[in-house]
Order: structure tokens, then sequence, then C-alpha cells
């Protein structure tokens, strides 16, 4: 198979990855809960994947590191800490669902800086006149949908400058993109565990500039006298048992991470997107979604079919085993943005680990399902 769909998850992982998994699920308990070899095992193991992860964002105390089960748990405890019913939010037009729907259940009063797919300066005009208004901001780092790095530093300075609380969701630029979270001076920051930072599923981190509320309340292994939740990182956030198999694998893919850098790791993916999208730019009946520059987009890809639905296009790539996303991919705010909210679009997102090979082949394969009698 070809996966092309890293966007979704990262099938491809290091081998690392498994053997950390096999490891925890055969040696290691659940840290704070005895003293015994295998829960200090799992202990020290959740401890260094907190450090590894402090080293690769650059905080100083690996405490702000919190564990979560994916993006959108952290993406949760980072809007109901900051949000309440009629809170005036600002998102950006390339939000996923899983920032705007807890958005429209705490009921809060959001506007959408509107701004043409691959334009920054457009996006950052508008949200320099609209955050007067904003009592907190949200901002995608990376479309899902289409690659599209949005401006979040430059948009972070503006709202550092009006004090105006900032969360970013780093799903599609985490392990890829650099990111200095306190140079950012974002209050949070929330990712997965399971794509670009090459971990298993039901894995996730937030990371915390200060305090945060508690989504969930129960055991911690910690201040159990109190029938409050700690009030320290990240016990305060970490309520019940945690997922130790894959904080193991989340470890092993952030150490590979760090061993390759994002640099090199954003460039392969990129080189990888620029080459397929130059064998079929000439495909006939697809419109190819590229920015005209290549530094506001990452290994992602969407493209349209003019004669086929996005859904069938992806069932005949399936079919000949390339594995594709389509559809509205869980942000359909995004594609109103560029204009595909009726047709949706197929997203082809590239790995590190994928070849030029598989690439070309790909491109072929799109070529002869789209331009066949």
């Amino acid at each position: 198979m070809i996966y092309l769909d890293s966007a979704a998850t990262s099938l491809y992982k290091p081998e690392t990855v498994q053997c950390a998994v096999m490891e925890a699920i055969n040696t290691m308990a659940s840290p704070g809960r005895g003293v015994h070899a295998p829960a200090m095992r799992a202990a020290d193991c959740c401890y260094a994947c907190r450090e590894n992860l402090a080293e690769l964002f650059h905080l100083m105390n690996p405490e702000n590191v919190v564990f979560t089960f994916n993006a959108t748990h952290a993406l949760n405890i980072a809007i109901r800490s900051l949000v309440r019913r009629g809170t005036r939010v600002l998102i950006s037009g390339f939000e996923h669902n899983s920032v705007t729907r807890p958005l429209h259940a705490l009921g809060a009063k959001v506007r959408v800086v509107s701004a043409p797919l691959f334009s920054p300066e457009v996006f950052l005009r508008k949200a320099r006149q609209m955050l007067p208004w904003a009592e907190v901001v949200v901002c995608t780092h990376v479309s899902n949908a289409f690659g599209y790095i949005l401006p979040v530093e430059r948009l972070a300075r503006l709202c550092a400058g009006q004090r105006k609380p900032l969360i970013v969701d780093a799903s599609q630029s985490a392990g890829v993109l650099d990111i200095n979270f306190p140079a950012l001076g974002a209050d949070f920051v929330a990712m997965p565990g399971h794509k670009g930072l090459l971990g298993p599923q039901g894995t996730g981190v937030l990371l915390c500039k200060n305090d945060a509320l508690p989504l969930l309340y129960g055991g911690s292994g910690s201040a159990s006298r109190e029938q409050k939740m700690p009030d320290f990182l990240p016990d305060r956030l970490e309520a019940g048992t945690h997922n130790v198999a894959g904080i193991a694998g989340l470890n092993a893919g952030v150490e590979y991470i760090l061993a390759k850098g994002c640099a090199e790791i954003r460039e392969r993916e990129c080189e990888l997107m620029r080459r397929f999208a130059d064998r079929v730019s000439d495909v006939r009946g697809l419109r190819v979604f590229r920015a005209g520059d290549d530094a506001v987009q990452s290994g992602v890809l969407s493209v349209l079919p003019e004669n086929i639905s996005c859904e069938a296009f992806a069932e005949a790539l399936g079919a000949q085993d390339v594995a594709v996303r389509a559809g509205l991919h869980c942000a359909p705010l995004a594609h109103r943005s560029a204009g595909t909210l009726e047709s949706g679009t197929v997203r082809f997102s590239f790995s590190p680990f994928n070849t030029a090979s598989q690439i070309d082949r790909a491109a072929e394969i799109c070529k002869n399902i789209l331009e066949k009698p």
C-alpha cells in the first residue's frame, strides 16, 4: 500500500515506537500507584517523555507538559479553561471541529477571520482589525485540509500586545514545524501524539503556560486526602490511569524527532508534496490547491477532480492501494474559506517515510483514473 493519509494518522513510524509499546505492556504498571518496580518503570517512562517533549518545544519545566488522550481532549481543556457562555472568541477560517464544536457547546460568541487560502498577510490585516473585540483567540497552526501554514507567531505577537489569551491547535505542525512555546507566548498549545509526533493513537499533549481547569475529575495518584483535584500541574489535568503503553511509544517517536530535527522532517515531507504536485498539475480535470509560496504550505496537498466526486476518486485510488482521505476532513470552516464546502477535496498527506517511487506511482495512478476514456 502507498499510504498518503499521514495528516489523519502516521501509519509509518520508527521501529522503536512499536518496541517501546510492547516493552511497556510487558513491564510497566501505572505511575504514581505504587513504589514497586513496574510502577516505578512507568513513572520513569512518563517523566522521560515529558522531558523530551519539553526539550522539543523549549519548555523549562516538564511539568507544564500534560498528557491527554488526543488533540481534541487537549483543546477541550484549553477552551473550557478560558471560555464561558458569551465569551467573545476570535478564530481563523481554517479551524477544525475540535475547536468549533466546543465553542458552540459552550455558547461562546464567535467571529471568524475570513481570509482566502494561502493569504497570510490578508489574514493578519483582518485579525488586527478584529482583535479588539475578542476576549480569547484560537488559531490552528496548519490547516489539516490544505496544509496552509497560518502566521501563528505574528498573530501571537498581536495577541500579546493586547493581552489576549491565545490557544494554538498544533495538530498538523507538532513534530514538523519548530514550535518554541515560551517564545510563542500562547497560553496553550494542543496536539495529538499520533500524527507528526509519530506516537500511537490514544495519545495527546497540552502545553500549558499557566494553570488550567480540569476537564476530568478522579484519581491522580497525589493529594489523595483532598476531594478537589490537585492544584499543581500536571496532576491537576491528568485524572485516571495513564495510557502508559501509548506514552512509551510517544516517547520513542519524540526521540526520533529530536535526533532528526523538525527542519529535516519538514523538508522531506514538503519535497514529496512538491514532487507529487508537479506530477499531477497537468492532469486534465484536476484542480490542485498549491501555494504560490512554498513557505506557507506543509506536506499536505488537496485536489479537486472535476468529472468525478471526491469520494469516488478516493475509492478508486483505494482500489489500487493508494490510501487518501476525501470529504470535508472535519473542517467545514476551512472548506468554506477555500470555496470547496459543497464538494470537499481529496487530501494527500505525506510522511518522511514515504519514498519518491511511491509518489511517482501514486501520481501515475491518479492520471490513469482521471484521464481514462
